[in-house]
C-alpha cells in the first residue's frame, strides 16, 4: 500500500533574523517534537470546531514555516509566534535562532534515512523592488536551506506561474495550482512544502479488497473499498479514552497510527482528550499481536486559510498593521496577509501518498484480534526515531 501526503503553506509578508543563538544546554529535537505534537492537536481542535467533515493537514509544515518567519519577528509578534507554536519555553531569552536551529536539526534527523521518502522545502519570493535584510536572508538559507527568488509582483500572472511552478516541482506535481491570484501590492511570499510517499512494510493484497459498509453515523451508511491484511502489528487499548490504537509501519522509519473510537464512544470526545503525552503513551506501551486489519481506502484534498484559524491560538499580531517584522526589513507596515495550507493524502494497498502527562490505562494484550475500521477514525503519521508528527487528520466519510 502506498501513502502520499502533500502539504503547502504560503504567506505574504517580510521577515528578519533576530539575536545570535547561545548554545547553552539547548533543548533537543525530542523536546521540539513533543511540543509540535501538542501544537498539532491544538490546531486540529480549532479546525474541527468549525465543522464535522474530514480533516487533513501537516502540522510540521505549518510550524516550520512560522519558525522561519520568527527569524524576522520581534517584540510581541515574536512572542506570540513562539507561544502559539508552544515552543516559547524552548527559546532562551526569546532567541528565534535557537528554534530555527532545532527545526533544522529535526529535519536532518527525519531525512537521515534515505529509505524514507520525505521532502521539505521553504521558498521566499521577494518583489524585485523590495529590500530584505541581509541577516534574515542569510539565516533562512542557513537553517532552512530556503530558495530565494526575486519576482515582480506587479506582473501578477508571471509571478503566480513562477510560484506555482516551484510548488509543482517540490510536491511531485501533486499541487498544480496553489496560488490562484496575487495582489499586485504583495511584497513577499513565503511557501513551505512537504511531500511524503510511504510504502507499507506489510502491503495489503489488492485481491483481498472488498466493498464493505462504513457507518458515518447512525443514519448514514456508505459503501467503501475495504482492504484486508492479517499479520502481527503493534496495538494498544485506551480504556479511559474509549479507543483502540493500531500502528501500521512504512518502510524507512515512519508509521501510521489509526485511532479507532469504540462503537459506544463519540469521536468528538476524543477531540478534546488527545494530547502529546497521550500519543506518546500509546507508542511506548503497545504490544505486538496477530491481528486481522480491515482499513478503508481513502483520499482527501483540503485547503485551509490559516490566517483565519491561527489567531485562535494566540498568533494575532503578525496579521495586523501593528506587526513587528523589522527583522525582515526596516520598512514599516509589513504584515502577513495570507497563510494558505493545502494538503493531499491517498491511502491504498501499496501505501500512502501525502503532500501537513495523562494517566492512561494501556492494555495491549486485551486488543481484539480483529481491527475493523468501519466508523469515523483519526490518523497520525509520525517519524518513529524522533516521534515527530508529520501529518494528522480524521476520516468521517471515506467516500468524500
Amino acid at each position: 500500500m502506498e501513502f502520499r501526503v502533500l502539504f503547502f503553506l504560503i504567506y505574504a509578508s517580510t521577515f528578519k533574523s533576530a539575536i545570535q543563538a547561545q548554545d547553552l544546554q539547548a533543548p533537543n529535537i525530542t523536546d521540539l517534537a513533543f511540543k509540535n505534537t501538542d501544537f498539532a492537536l491544538n490546531l486540529y481542535r480549532k479546525i474541527s470546531s468549525r465543522h464535522d467533515d474530514n480533516i487533513f493537514f501537516s502540522p510540521l509544515s505549518i510550524s516550520t514555516a512560522f519558525a522561519a518567519l520568527s527569524l524576522g519577528a520581534k517584540g510581541s509578534t515574536l512572542s506570540q509566534i513562539l507561544s502559539g507554536l508552544i515552543v516559547d519555553t524552548l527559546a532562551q531569552n526569546e532567541q528565534p535562532e535557537l528554534i530555527a536551529q532545532l527545526f533544522s536539526h529535526l529535519q536532518g534527523n527525519i531525512t537521515q534515512n534515505r529509505a524514507l521518502q520525505l521532502e521539505q522545502g521553504i521558498a521566499l519570493f521577494v518583489d524585485q523592488h523590495f529590500q530584505v535584510e541581509w541577516e534574515f536572508s542569510d539565516q533562512i538559507m542557513k537553517y532552512f536551506d530556503a530558495d530565494i527568488e526575486n519576482v515582480d509582483f506587479r506582473q501578477t500572472e508571471i509571478s503566480k506561474e513562477t510560484i506555482n511552478k516551484h510548488v509543482r516541482k517540490k510536491t511531485g506535481d501533486k499541487v498544480k495550482e496553489l496560488v490562484t491570484s496575487i495582489d499586485p501590492l504583495t511584497q513577499m511570499m513565503l511557501t513551505s512544502t512537504i511531500f511524503f510517499q510511504g510504502a507499507w512494510e506489510h502491503p495489503f493484497d489488492p485481491n483481498q479488497t472488498r466493498s464493505s459498509r462504513f457507518y458515518v453515523d447512525k443514519y448514514n451508511i456508505v459503501q467503501v473499498p475495504m482492504m484486508l491484511i492479517i499479520d502481527k502489528f503493534y496495538i494498544a487499548t485506551d480504556d479511559e479514552l474509549g479507543a483502540k490504537v493500531l500502528r501500521l509501519p512504512y518502510r524507512g522509519g515512519a508509521s501510521l497510527l489509526i485511532v479507532l473510537p469504540d462503537s459506544h464512544t463519540d469521536y468528538s470526545i476524543i477531540d478534546d482528550e488527545i494530547n502529546a503525552a497521550r500519543v506518546q503513551s500509546w507508542i511506548k506501551n503497545m504490544e505486538k499481536i496477530k491481528v486481522e486489519v480491515h482499513l478503508p481506502k481513502f483520499k482527501m484534498e483540503h485547503s485551509y486559510s490559516m490566517h483565519k484559524i491561527l489567531p485562535a491560538l494566540g498568533i494575532e499580531n503578525v496579521f495586523k498593521n501593528t506587526a513587528n517584522l523589522t527583522g525582515i526589513s526596516q520598512e514599516v507596515g509589513l504584515k502577513v496577509s495570507q497563510v494558505l495550507h493545502k494538503a493531499l493524502i491517498k491511502v491504498d494497498e501499496r501505501g500512502t501518498i501525502a503532500a501537513a502527562a495523562t494517566s492512561v490505562g494501556i492494555m495491549g494484550y486485551s486488543m481484539p484480534h480483529t481491527f475493523f475500521v468501519d466508523r469515523p477514525f483519526f490518523f497520525l503519521i509520525y517519524h518513529e526515531k524522533t516521534e515527530s508528527l508529520l501529518f494528522m487528520g480524521r476520516v468521517i466519510d471515506p467516500t468524500k
